[in-house]
């Protein structure tokens, strides 16, 4: 039986993936736009669809589906490592601060860079916990 601190926990994680994901999926936007740069070179060593679009719904599948699964406690760890994986492209998509002329807009995309480094080592933990 789970202890209501680990409930929490996964719930409170949980449920940002599942949301974020969710809205990624219904309207992926700028986020395709901002992944093309990522997934071109991704594409020069993996496998992958040459639609970014849906690489981009696919990877907010997961996080929504991801992030209930964590949430409900359904095969946390499982759940917690996929989670993890679909963030480094989302984090090297999404903040690459290192491609950014502007101190102000670098600045803030290396916080956002550093704060889903935070929740991919967050979601490490959660692979690793054992009840």
């Amino acid at each position: 039986m789970p202890t209501p601190l680990r409930a929490l926990a996964r719930v409170l994680s949980g449920s940002t993936y599942a949301l974020l994901g969710a809205d990624a999926l219904r309207t992926p936007g700028g986020r395709v736009d901002q992944a093309g740069p990522t997934l071109a070179l991704m594409r020069r060593a993996l496998p992958m669809p040459a639609d970014d679009e849906l690489v981009v719904r696919a990877n907010a599948a997961v996080q929504l589906g991801g992030g209930a699964l964590l949430a409900l406690g359904v095969l946390p760890r499982l759940s917690a490592l996929a989670l993890a994986g679909s963030m480094v492209p989302t984090t090297l998509a999404g903040h690459a601060f290192w491609s950014i002329e502007d101190p102000a807009a670098r600045k803030m995309q290396r916080i956002q860079f550093h704060k889903n480094l935070a929740m991919i080592g967050g979601l490490l933990f959660a692979v690793l916990d054992r009840p």
